[in-house]
């Protein structure tokens, strides 16, 4: 009897010692974490300065190239504090009765945040600062839309208020605990987030705004394609941490994001490069580089749900698809969304948000992706996805183009016909982008 009972205890204490340091580890900080969330971070913010800032610097014409700088600049320092003082409260807190829409300012001023807070196994604070950078880029991306013919004082404001009223409630609803989390929308680093609401804004901004004066009458070519691929790079770079970074961790969910990113960036490219080839005989360097942007944009969504082979195909897909938008936004339908945020961003955003549910399936063979939750078909998520879509899509639409207007009333969207034939920036800031 004592025997059995020596047996027993022995093996409770080796139940114990393998139990007990998971346990442990199930509220502690991991260091391997909190590594490469730290990175990832730093990666996010250098998408915007100087990755964005390059890219669509060169994509202006020279008197412009500076109002492109300073507006992105101002978008990162207001975003970061609007993030802090706010939006990252209303975006991540638990909004009680009304948590499907918004959250609440509990953490207003980030005060709850302490050296020790944790948000899962990585500090509060990393996991805030990290979510501030997608907030910067967000409003960052819509200024391609009416580049070179916007008084700075509405950029800001604009910029400001959307934030508060886009971008932070549909965060909520995809990844703060919202409805559309609830329902199992399929988003992993911002299709809908990010790349929807801030196409579908800037295309109603190019509407409201209107046209730069002659457009499609004289040619208006990028003065630095240059600067444009130095940005683009940073782009490529830097959008590892934005998709890699989405897993929270430092594993193998965040390196399948890092490869199906990377692969869906050369697809995109080479498969923009050859529609150009084809079309006009020579392909382009500023063809290659928006292909890459295609591609990075179309993944996001499905980065962390698709496999290699899936990546293959979605980035492939919106090289093409994306092409064709362009075309018909600037050609077909004459709107001046002037470094085309709605047929890469937009587009690409809705269509990588619907090819996620499409490809997420482990029944696709060398195409499969990592597998739907238990009890969930292809059809039951495309429906998801097809809400998720439809619902950023028309809020986005209605409360941009409210802000727009409004924002017109209190100080003017446009600057008018002589400053902006001289340039925003010397209309704008009365300084030069070259002084040779």
């Amino acid at each position: 009897m004592k025997s059995n009972k020596n047996h027993l205890s022995i093996l409770y204490a080796l139940i114990l010692t393998t139990l007990l340091p998971s346990l442990a580890q199930a509220d502690s900080l991991d260091g391997g974490n909190t590594s490469w969330i730290l990175t990832a971070t730093a990666l996010v913010l250098f998408m915007t300065i100087p990755g964005l800032s390059l890219f669509y610097g060169g994509l202006v014409r020279v008197k412009n190239v500076l109002s492109i700088l300073m507006q992105c600049f101002a978008i990162t320092c207001a975003a970061s504090l609007i993030w802090m003082i706010c939006g990252y409260s209303l975006a991540f807190g638990d909004g009680g009765a009304s948590n499907a829409w918004i959250g609440n300012l509990d953490n207003f001023m980030l005060a709850n945040i302490m050296e020790d807070s944790l948000s899962g196994t990585i500090p509060e604070s990393v996991f805030a600062m990290f979510q501030m950078t997608f907030a910067i880029i967000t409003p960052a991306l819509i200024i391609g839309a009416f580049a070179e013919r916007i008084r700075f004082s509405a950029v800001l404001l604009f910029s400001c208020i959307w934030l508060l009223v886009v971008y932070v409630p549909i965060t909520h609803w995809v990844w703060g605990g919202g409805w559309l989390g609830q329902m199992g929308l399929l988003d992993f680093a911002g299709g809908t987030v990010v790349h929807i609401t801030a196409g579908i804004g800037a295309l109603v901004a190019a509407l409201v705004i209107g046209n730069r004066r002659g457009f499609q009458q004289h040619p208006m070519m990028p003065h630095n394609l240059t600067m444009t691929v130095c940005g683009a790079g940073m782009l490529w770079v830097g959008w590892f941490g934005f998709n890699a970074g989405s897993a929270l961790a430092a594993n193998g969910d965040a390196g399948m994001a890092m490869l199906v990113t990377h692969i869906s960036a050369a697809a995109g490219s080479l498969a923009w490069m050859m529609m150009e080839w084809v079309k006009h005989g020579k392909p382009s360097v500023l063809g290659i580089v928006t292909g890459m942007v295609a591609g990075l944009g179309t993944i996001t969504p499905a980065s962390g749900y698709v496999g290699p082979g899936g990546a293959l195909l979605i980035g492939f897909t919106a090289g093409i698809v994306c092409y064709f938008a362009t075309q018909l936004v600037k050609m077909k339908f004459k709107i001046d969304d002037s470094l085309d945020v709605f047929p890469v961003h937009g587009m690409g955003g809705i269509l990588g948000t619907l090819l996620a549910g499409f490809f997420a399936s482990s029944e696709l063979g060398v195409f499969s992706g990592q597998g739907y939750a238990e009890g969930v078909t292809m059809a039951g998520q495309m429906k998801v996805q097809v809400i998720g879509v439809l619902s950023t899509l028309i809020y986005t639409a209605v409360v941009t183009f409210v802000l727009l207007k409004l924002v017109d009333v209190m100080v003017g969207l446009r600057v008018d016909d002589e400053q902006e034939t001289q340039g925003l920036d010397l209309s704008q800031h009365d300084e030069r982008g070259y002084d040779i």
